[in-house]
């Protein structure tokens, strides 16, 4: 026998597709909002550690970035001044970090990270700085490197404050660049010690 038809079957299929429809407009709003949260404050932050690079730089304290400055970075003729390429999409970008390449001391790999992830549906902005702590010999598989990581900031990215990120990487600036100028990485371990929570440790 066949179903009975419905008499308010219609009705029911267009109340589910006006409801599709908004749910659809309400979601695009949201990711759209989202996208220029995300490439006002990359924009930010790219250009920030972008300075903070060059300022190594002059100091003679290589360090490398990522993204590379070719990937979003227009230069003027004099190479010294840059623009934001206009084809570069800020809200693509999921991570920044300034990776330091000092051999000495046990530096290498020493690096303050800014990503985003997502928590329960909600995008959260994290920033770190991440050091080796030294090696450690696994039965099977040979040496690794062990990190520690210190957690300078972590909120979702509407609660977002830019002064407060910034206070917080300028702590670890400081004391990254002092530690490099007196040849003493302790003065680094001790400001992230004394200013910031230990996170996890892991190896590569």
């Amino acid at each position: 026998m066949a179903p009975k038809a419905s008499t308010d079957g219609d009705d029911w299929i267009k109340q589910l597709d006006a409801e599709l429809e908004k749910q659809t407009q309400d979601i695009k709003k949201d990711v759209a909002e989202l996208q220029t949260q995300m490439g006002a404050l990359n924009k930010t932050l790219i250009s920030d550690l972008d300075q903070i690079k060059e300022r190594f730089d002059k100091q003679k304290i290589f360090l490398t970035m990522e993204p590379q400055r070719s990937l979003y970075a227009q230069q003027d003729d004099t190479l010294e001044n840059w623009t934001f390429k206009k084809d570069f999409r800020p809200e693509d970008v999921r991570n920044i970090q300034l990776i330091d390449r000092t051999q000495e001391q046990g530096r290498m790999g020493d690096s303050l990270k800014v990503w985003y992830y997502n928590d329960n549906g909600t995008v959260r902005l994290r920033m770190v700085f991440e050091y080796c702590e030294g090696e450690h010999y696994y039965k099977y598989a040979g040496w690794k490197r062990v990190f520690g990581q210190f957690v300078l900031f972590d909120a979702a990215l509407s609660d977002v404050d830019i002064d407060e990120v910034h206070d917080k990487m300028a702590i670890v600036v400081k004391g990254w660049f002092e530690s490099h100028l007196r040849r003493n990485r302790e003065v680094l371990i001790s400001t992230l010690r004394d200013n910031f929570e230990k996170g996890e440790t892991f190896t590569e």
